[in-house]
């Protein structure tokens, strides 16, 4: 049955109002911790962003395995691009009612769930000397670690009285690179007793092999006695100070098994793909994306390698700039990675790419794993013309002569399919018109903005790139390490940079990785050499950090 052009946009709009009620039409549940001792109290969050009907949750289910200890509401809405979204959020504040693995199961809101969450609940936390109102420990979740794999460092306060001006002494290690994690703060019984607990963590990656050893940190505050002087100021009561026990780690070296030329020791690696079009329904001219996606846990999102685009008859690769990120959890850090390239098939047929393959070391079964792309099998048809589908608009190059010729005749429902392209057309053109105006317009020349970073930290950084042969961190390190050498200059580029230091060498790797960043064909970076000359040129300045040194400075000034 042929449908009319009024027919099939009545059709299409049925379709879209019925989408856009499934899209809002969403019930949520999060907690702020997967892993809890028992007597500690945890947050969870259900948000709703439709109509769903937030005030009738049923919380029955719940509490089989769980006491809800405070309930409060919340509702927001916000305007981005005209567009109206409002959310509210139920906040339940639950502690445990047994140790093990529990489960808090989807809570129903008149037609709509939550999703389940899984808690872990370890037993209750050893007892405090009945005398001590403060409590400061630091712990970590391995005593072995791989070099460069990832160690959590955990620094708990624990206080059953009101305090103020509270601060922990800065981690600083010399041999391992130290990211700070997000704080927590609860409440935790024990044996009766209620404390307020904190918990700053890091995520500290060894550089080298050997011994590494965390120095003792202290924990600084005063008693809040409550009263206020005559002035209006609080009279603070007595300082405490509270240090941690020396923790001493082994850092096992890179196995000589290791298969890889990039080490990445990880809990869990994967590698993942998408297209914008499916690979089986691919035309001649017409540009796809395809991106390649890598999540490694207990990686930093340096540590993870570029995934270089193999050589396949047929088909012509365009990469774009690679997209690096990190997120937490209760397991620390989560690097990912993505790796994505405008691909044109150049002719009909059938192509097959080959698969990709990364080794990486498993750090809990100390043995080396493979994440597997499997290898992809295109269909590339000849071009057609426009059609009403989910495929990309062919992208024409300027100097493209061969365009393909669009027929004079249509039928009358595709007559409005003609007004869209011809709209399209003015925008295209006006774009092109205001291109033509900028490039002759003069600006004013736009920096690149730095993160305020110390020395020390900028080098550790740039070291890590280098260590993971990684070129675009290692662009990003070398401005920002040699800013901080030099703040009296303005470094903003890689030949600033080495008009800086004035050393052939360091000249040389420059040229190097510009060609490496900024070459047509991507290969394989050694950043070994460039680590090495950039650890000789920070040994011939005059002690950079030595004034940095003289003050101390405690971190973090408060806790949220």
């Amino acid at each position: 049955m042929k449908l009319t052009g009024r027919a099939l946009c009545g059709l299409l709009l049925s379709l879209l109002i019925f989408a856009a009620g499934s899209a809002h039409a969403e019930l949520s549940a999060s907690v702020d911790r997967d892993r809890v001792t028992m007597g500690d109290t945890l947050r969870l969050t259900i948000t709703a962003t439709g109509n769903e009907l937030i005030g009738n949750l049923d919380l029955r289910p719940l509490l089989s395995d769980f006491e809800i200890l405070q309930r409060s509401t919340s509702s927001s809405t916000s305007i981005i691009n005209g567009k109206k979204t409002s959310s509210r959020t139920v906040n339940l504040d639950i502690t445990p009612r047994r140790t093990g693995t529990l489960k808090i199961p989807a809570l129903p809101a008149g037609d709509a769930k939550t999703n389940f969450l899984i808690v872990s609940v370890s037993p209750p936390a050893s007892g405090v000397a009945t005398d001590q109102t403060v409590s400061f420990e630091a712990t970590v979740d391995q005593d072995t670690v791989y070099v460069q794999g990832q160690v959590l460092l955990t620094m708990r306060i624990m206080q059953s009285i009101n305090l103020e001006s509270r601060s922990v002494t800065e981690l600083q290690l010399d041999n391992a690179f130290v990211k700070q994690l997000e704080q927590q703060s609860f409440q935790r019984t024990i044996d009766g007793r209620p404390w307020l607990v904190h918990e700053i963590r890091y995520a500290i990656f060894p550089e080298e092999s050997g011994t590494l050893e965390i120095p003792s940190q202290t924990f600084s505050a005063r008693e809040s006695t409550g009263r206020r002087s005559m002035m209006g100021f609080s009279s603070g009561g007595r300082q405490l100070n509270r240090k941690t026990k020396t923790i001493s780690l082994k850092v096992l070296p890179r196995p000589d098994s290791f298969p890889g030329t990039t080490w990445l020791p990880a809990r869990k690696l994967e590698i993942q793909e998408s297209w914008s079009t499916p690979p089986d329904q691919l035309h001649t001219g017409e540009s796809v994306t395809r991106t390649i996606r890598i999540m490694g846990e207990g990686l930093q999102g340096a540590q993870l390698p570029p995934t270089l685009l193999p050589a396949t008859e047929g088909l012509k690769y365009y990469p774009d700039q690679p997209v690096i990120g990190e997120s937490e959890s209760s397991t620390g850090l989560t690097g990912s990675r993505n790796d994505s390239a405008a691909l044109i098939p150049t002719r009909e047929g059938r192509w097959t790419i080959p698969e990709v393959r990364i080794p990486w070391w498993d750090t809990k079964a100390g043995k080396v794993r493979y994440a597997v792309l499997p290898e992809r099998e295109v269909v590339v048809s000849a071009g057609t013309n426009i059609q009403l589908d989910s495929s990309p608009i062919a992208i024409v190059s300027p100097t493209d002569t061969t365009a393909p010729v669009v027929p004079t005749e249509a039928a009358p429902e595709s007559m409005h399919w003609k007004i869209v392209a011809i709209v399209s057309g003015l925008g295209w053109l006006l774009t092109l018109i205001y291109l033509l105006f900028s490039r002759n317009t003069p600006r004013a020349p736009q920096e690149e903005k730095t993160e305020n970073i110390s020395e020390k930290k900028a080098f550790k950084q740039l070291l890590a790139a280098c260590s993971v042969d990684n070129p675009v961190f290692a662009r990003r390190g070398i401005i920002d390490w040699t800013g901080t050498l030099f703040p009296e200059h303005s470094v903003h580029s890689l030949e600033g940079a080495a008009r800086v230091f004035r050393d052939d060498e360091f000249s040389a790797s420059i040229v190097a990785l510009n060609n490496q960043l900024f070459s047509g064909t991507p290969t394989t970076w050694d950043g070994k050499e460039l680590g090495n000359i950039v650890q000789r040129l920070r040994r011939s300045q005059k002690d950079p950090t030595a004034a940095a040194a003289n003050k101390l400075e405690l971190y973090p000034k408060s806790f949220s």
